[in-house]
């Protein structure tokens, strides 16, 4: 493709929002979005307990509703509107790997393991649910659980399930290639799967991709640059776009 981007984002049903962007206005874009997930990155120290699952459930067993709790339920929600928005411009993990994007860039390869995730999924949501039951239920809120001076990873042992994420994000981004923790591992991305699975049923007006499968040329880049390794190409002409991308617009051309 050349010119302006023949890629853009709507609002469905009917397209109601339709504009194609110039190729600066992509690139504006792509640069705000990756200066918001590293900052997203660069606050985990801060932000950890509100996406740590263990420290969830452990609220949870005490019949506390943390603020990790609550974060994961305002993801679904958006999820119904702005499908996986989160996964590109505001999950630290994310940042994380991108960062690793200037070392090694390799695509990962989509396959069966990619339900591995939703093996995770179920492991940690289980017994989410079995700490909220053996608790009675939710009594009281408590959005600060687990954080020391606004610092969410001070608590004793607060650092080492800290580092150990890391090092474990880590390993599938330079190993796995792109994005391979998300791929494989993430559960928040089953949430927002979940999400986008009931909006489709649903069929309100949400924010999605879509794409002038006419105006392709194949010259592939769109796939190259995808940060999910998506087979962006291969998408377009069966009209697949939709709910797979981050809403990245990499490789628009």
């Amino acid at each position: 493709m050349s010119g302006e981007a023949a890629v853009r984002t709507a609002l469905i049903p009917g397209g109601v929002i339709m504009a194609y962007e110039s190729t600066n206005r992509v690139a504006l874009r792509q640069t705000i979005r990756k200066a918001l997930i590293t900052f997203s990155f660069i606050l985990l120290p801060v932000t950890f307990v509100y996406i740590s699952c263990p420290v969830i459930t452990e609220g949870a067993s005490e019949g506390i509703v943390t603020g990790g709790l609550i974060i994961f339920g305002l993801i679904f929600l958006s999820s119904l509107v702005f499908g996986r928005a989160w996964c590109g411009y505001l999950c630290p993990a994310g940042g994380l790997q991108e960062i690793y994007f200037q070392l090694r860039d390799p695509r990962v390869r989509i396959g069966r393991l990619t339900w591995l995730k939703y093996l995770i999924f179920l492991g940690i949501f289980g017994p989410l649910l079995h700490a909220i039951y053996s608790a009675g239920g939710l009594s009281t809120v408590d959005i600060f659980y687990r954080t020391v001076n606004s610092i969410s990873i001070a608590w004793p042992g607060g650092y080492a399930i800290f580092y150990a994420q890391i090092a474990f994000i880590t390993v599938f981004a330079l190993l796995a290639g792109k994005r391979g923790f998300c791929h494989y591992f993430c559960p928040i991305a089953v949430i927002m799967i979940l999400g986008c699975m009931i909006r489709n049923l649903a069929r309100w007006p949400a924010l999605h991709l879509s794409a002038d499968a006419g105006r392709c040329t194949d010259c592939l880049q769109c796939s190259k640059a995808c940060p999910m390794s998506l087979d962006v190409n291969g998408m377009v002409p069966a009209g697949r776009v939709g709910d797979h991308g981050l809403y990245s617009l990499r490789g628009l051309r």
